[in-house]
């Protein structure tokens, strides 16, 4: 199975399956003297890690990292530091229930990834979906953490990237109300507290159905200096779009005013510029903070739409691996919203193309 890395210079690989005995990522290219141990990077598991409140799945991952390579402490060190080589992260797996997915062993799951993994491999890995399982993103979270240290080495420390879901089904956020503050006060990372009380219900009725709901996560990252990015195949946004397009369930990225710019004339869309404090200001930022694949200064904006759980109870109509016709059912402990634990992956996917490309932007422009 190819593919399983990302990035050119700041670049992972991840490895493991669902249901195997761990999973894990080695992250190759990162500068060397970086401060790092592995209770900078837990926060960001525990974030993301299942079993967190009952709008999420309840598999109980404690999702421990261990550092196994790529960092050196002695005496005239403080405390360990990259030294430059491959970073290996390992998490354990420790409550899988394989015998959950005995009964769809032979049938493919309508909106999973079943069909087309036996019709690329001729096998796949019914327990949870293996390689094609949400249970992989963990890893990019612990590496999003490595790439935020490595973003500041390089840039100084400027960039902020925070992440929420901003519409969960067809309920979108009031943007009056947007508050940051308000992300980590409620089991949604919502920035508006009215709909986020709003949200409860009706994910609390799609979960008590045995159904799932979709969702839009936005990323934003400030701080950003212009520069970063490349014509023509080397693009900021496009390399955006893939990173975030690769995350399991996502089904569309806007970068900006998104689709939502094919509306708009072209007096509206344009992000007129003044001078402010002696640089570059602009007036709006319908681009995203991207222009030509080229940052802008201005924070970026991403939206990722994340499309409802495949794993349902409400029978649907498949086939077998032998073709013949029948109904499924998928029990087990899964997410009835799984963009609620998209956010901090999503974060972490706008992190590793930063810093991958603030790397690329040294080796090129100093």
């Amino acid at each position: 199975m190819s593919f399983n890395s990302f990035g050119r210079i700041f670049r992972l690989t991840t490895w493991g399956e669902s249901h195997g005995a761990a999973i894990g990522v080695v992250i190759d290219g990162c500068p060397p003297g970086i401060s790092l141990r592995a209770e900078d990077i837990q926060p960001a598991l525990d974030a993301r890690k299942p079993g967190t409140s009952k709008f999420v799945t309840q598999r109980k991952e404690p999702d421990t990292v261990r550092i196994l390579s790529g960092v050196f402490e002695d005496d005239r060190t403080d405390g360990p530091r990259t030294t430059g080589a491959p970073i290996s992260l390992a998490i354990e797996n420790t409550d899988q229930r394989s015998k959950d997915y005995a009964d769809i062993r032979d049938k493919y799951r309508p909106g999973h990834a079943d069909i087309t993994y036996d019709a690329k491999y001729g096998f796949r890995d019914y327990r949870g979906g293996g390689r094609s399982s949400a249970r992989e993103t963990a890893c990019r979270v612990a590496a999003g953490v490595v790439a935020r240290m490595a973003l500041a080495h390089v840039l100084g420390g400027a960039v902020s990237i925070k992440a929420c879901l901003v519409q969960m089904g067809p309920h979108k956020i009031n943007r009056v109300r947007f508050d940051w503050s308000e992300i980590e006060k409620n089991p949604f990372w919502c920035p508006d507290a009215t709909a986020a009380n709003e949200w409860e219900d009706h994910l609390e009725a799609a979960r008590k159905a045995g159904s799932s709901m979709g969702a839009v996560v936005e990323i934003v990252a400030s701080g950003v200096p212009a520069g970063l990015g490349a014509p023509v195949y080397g693009k900021l946004d496009a390399d955006l779009a893939s990173a975030m397009m690769s995350i399991n369930a996502a089904k569309a990225v806007e970068i900006g005013a998104g689709i939502e710019a094919a509306e708009l004339s072209g007096e509206e869309n344009a992000d007129e510029i003044r001078m402010k404090d002696g640089r570059p200001h602009f007036l709006s930022n319908r681009a995203g903070g991207i222009l030509g694949g080229i940052s802008t200064g201005q924070d970026i904006v991403v939206r990722v739409a994340v499309k409802p759980t495949s794993s349902i109870l409400t029978p649907r109509k498949t086939i077998t691996r032998d073709g013949e016709e029948t109904e499924i059912v998928t029990k087990g402990r899964h997410d009835p919203c799984v963009g609620i634990r998209g956010v901090p992956v999503a974060a972490a996917m706008m992190a590793l193309v930063l810093a991958d490309h603030a790397l690329l932007h040294r080796g090129q422009c100093g």
